[in-house]
């Protein structure tokens, strides 16, 4: 009660006296836990208090990247991974005094499944699919069973066939930058 007398106290006179007008939205009163600023959040565990990464900002990264997916269906992987890159950087740099990194390698996982859509879509025809699953170390059966297994593509990302044919240090070679790596290079630094 005494935070919302003093929420209306200063919205009050933040309207009347200096004449600015005051989101609603996104003012208010409520544990710190509870409430989202400049897109940190606070994670109180055990008196343990430390800044986490606020939901609705990385639902705003996923959006961003998927429009970066959206375009990169007839690019290269390359090119692709380069754009992806400079908007990742620019994130884990803001998020970088984040204490909380359990949702980095949950990110991680989700951008690699998505490359891996992508080239499978590239690989339209099942002798093409087939062809580079094999190319990339898969044996004969399997990759023909892969490729004509008739699923689709954001299933075929997340099976056991494209994660071995294409596995993390194939995107580590590529340049991709994984978000849990790069936090702890930050972390380093500072």
């Amino acid at each position: 009660k005494a935070g919302q007398r003093v929420l209306e106290s200063i919205t009050h006179y933040l309207e009347t006296k200096l004449k600015l007008r005051v989101n609603r939205v996104k003012s208010g009163v409520g544990h710190p836990w509870q409430r989202k600023f400049l897109g940190y959040t606070v994670c109180n565990r055990e008196r343990n208090v430390r800044l986490k990464v606020a939901p609705r900002a990385i639902i705003r990264l996923r959006g961003d990247l998927k429009a970066v997916f959206r375009r990169g269906r007839g690019r290269a992987l390359r090119r692709v991974i380069e754009e992806l890159n400079l908007k990742l950087r620019g994130w884990m740099n803001y998020f970088r005094h984040s204490g909380v990194k359990g949702v980095l390698p949950e990110l991680d996982g989700w951008i690699r499944r998505h490359l891996r859509t992508i080239l499978w879509l590239q690989w339209t025809r099942p002798f093409t699919r087939a062809t580079n699953l094999m190319r990339l170390g898969l044996d004969e059966q399997r990759a023909w069973n892969s490729a004509q297994n008739g699923r689709g593509s954001w299933w075929n990302a997340g099976a056991s066939h494209l994660n071995h044919a294409l596995p993390k240090k194939l995107f580590d070679r590529l340049g991709l930058v994984a978000l849990l790596g790069y936090y702890h290079q930050l972390i380093r630094l500072t």
